[in-house]
């Protein structure tokens, strides 16, 4: 979003390299889906849409399958992130902004996920053969 509060959106060019910005005029994220970052629970996205959660784009009217842009893995602390953009297959605007991250912590894996269209979600996995957590006590 630019400072101005108007959505950019990206272009792609026939070779499907160069991309231009252009802005789309009063068109929140939110008029392209159902629910606004709907609860999913443990099901964590590292890549893909949510389609179900898709009405169509506020720009264009069309509900179609949607592109996956600027995607991008980077490592901080220990953590991965995967960060990419929903785009209208159409005439390219931006549906919402995916982030997904991965990290170990002790004997879990950590999962999240936070997306406009695709939901937020939380997921832990113990790495261990057997969790600690189902374990009972024995005393």
């Amino acid at each position: 979003m630019s400072q101005d509060g108007k959505i950019k959106c990206k272009e792609v060019s026939s070779s499907g390299k160069r991309w231009r910005m252009f802005p789309f005029e009063d068109v929140p994220y939110g008029d392209c889906v159902e629910k606004e970052y709907p609860n999913r629970g443990n099901t964590c996205l590292e890549n893909g849409s949510f389609l179900l959660n898709f009405t169509g784009c506020a720009v264009c009217n069309k509900r179609d399958f949607m592109l996956i842009t600027n995607k991008s893995l980077k490592e901080e602390d220990g953590e991965e992130i995967v960060t990419y953009d929903h785009l209208c297959k159409n005439c390219h605007h931006v549906i919402a902004r995916h982030k997904y991250t991965f990290s170990i912590m002790d004997e879990f894996q950590e999962y999240t996920m936070l997306c406009l269209l695709c939901g937020k979600a939380k997921d832990t996995i113990s790495i261990l053969p057997d969790d600690p957590r189902q374990m009972t006590l024995l005393f």
